[in-house]
């Protein structure tokens, strides 16, 4: 295991000039914060976003905040949406990309469907990210190997530790509950992440792929599913706990950056915060729990998860190939 390195901020990020970065999420929260520390140091960002208008103002704050000097642009993509996430990837056919960083996510929200009839949480969170990784691993392909290392950051959670993934009733169908669903999908982010580093390794791929969560950190995402339930009093918890028992979003941002730009983080590493039960603190490796670590269980959600999305990794592959 990597020892921890304290004291880890955004100062401690490297040059990032030259390097194309795709923040999903970017508007707000953990994934804006990314997004202008990325920039500040010298990357190009491309903040994915689902409200146009949201994303820009986005930009223009992260453009005020860094004296008018970045290089940032809004792309279109509603992770709920596979059309969505696929229009995204014919945008950037043949655009070169170094890190991939899957930020963007629901919690524990009242039982929905996306576009294409999933559970919102998986749907968003888990599925729509493996369509979009899968659609860009051509744009990573391409840059892998040349200089810093290219890779796809996925976000997860502290809370897998509240998941179990259920092959046979993923969508919440016969049973759900909405912190139960949140577990279940940030879990998946985790075996994503676990089969996605094998299947790269197989084939000698110059990318790697990482999982990191932030603790427990001061974003609206907590507030969204009292909201959505009209629960006026767990709304007012959501708020007094963020004031009073939230790191700054700032520092909730830090293992990201960790796993998208420190040099010799060991492939498939999670990253958390260094503090008490990780909810707070600077970037180190820390350990998922057993249900994290199941490979056997990552390979079978695997399967199932690309006849979901209707992409296998045997296709993003030779899309690669094809491109080259």
């Amino acid at each position: 295991m990597a020892t921890s390195h304290a004291r880890w901020t955004h100062d401690s990020i490297p040059d990032q000039s030259g390097r194309r970065i795709l923040v999903t999420g970017a508007n707000s929260g953990l994934g804006f914060v990314t997004a202008r520390e990325l920039a500040r140091h010298g990357a190009t960002v491309l903040m994915a976003v689902r409200d146009r208008q949201r994303g820009e103002q986005a930009r223009v704050d992260i453009l005020n905040d860094l004296g008018g000097v970045a290089d940032v642009y809004v792309v279109p993509l509603d992770l709920a949406d596979l059309a969505s996430v696929r229009a995204l990837v014919t945008q950037l056919a043949g655009t070169q990309l170094d890190v991939l960083i899957n930020n963007a996510g629901i919690m524990a929200i009242p039982r929905q469907l996306t576009v294409d009839g999933f559970e919102r949480q998986l749907g968003t969170n888990h599925l729509g990210h493996m369509a979009l990784t899968l659609g860009l691993l051509p744009n990573l392909m391409v840059t892998g190997g040349s200089g810093a290392t290219t890779r796809v950051v996925t976000v997860s959670s502290g809370a897998h530790r509240l998941g179990k993934i259920d092959l046979d009733d993923l969508m919440g169908v016969r049973s759900y509950k909405p912190w139960r669903a949140y577990g279940q999908s940030k879990l998946a982010n985790l075996l994503f992440t676990l089969e996605l580093q094998r299947r790269l390794d197989d084939i000698h791929a110059p990318v790697n792929a990482y999982c990191a969560h932030p603790g427990y950190a001061d974003t609206n995402l907590q507030s969204v599913g009292p909201a959505m339930r009209g629960d006026k009093r767990g709304q007012s918890m959501m708020t007094w706990a963020n004031e009073k028992l939230a790191q700054p979003a700032a520092m909730g941002a830090l293992p990201t950056l960790y796993a998208a730009t420190e040099p010799g983080v060991p492939a498939g590493a999670f990253i958390g915060p260094d503090g008490f039960m990780e909810q707070r603190g600077y970037p180190t490796v820390v350990t998922p729990n057993s249900a994290g670590r199941d490979t056997q269980m990552a390979r079978a959600l695997w399967t199932a998860s690309e006849a979901l999305i209707g992409m296998t990794f045997l296709q993003a592959i030779a899309a690669g190939d094809a491109s080259a």
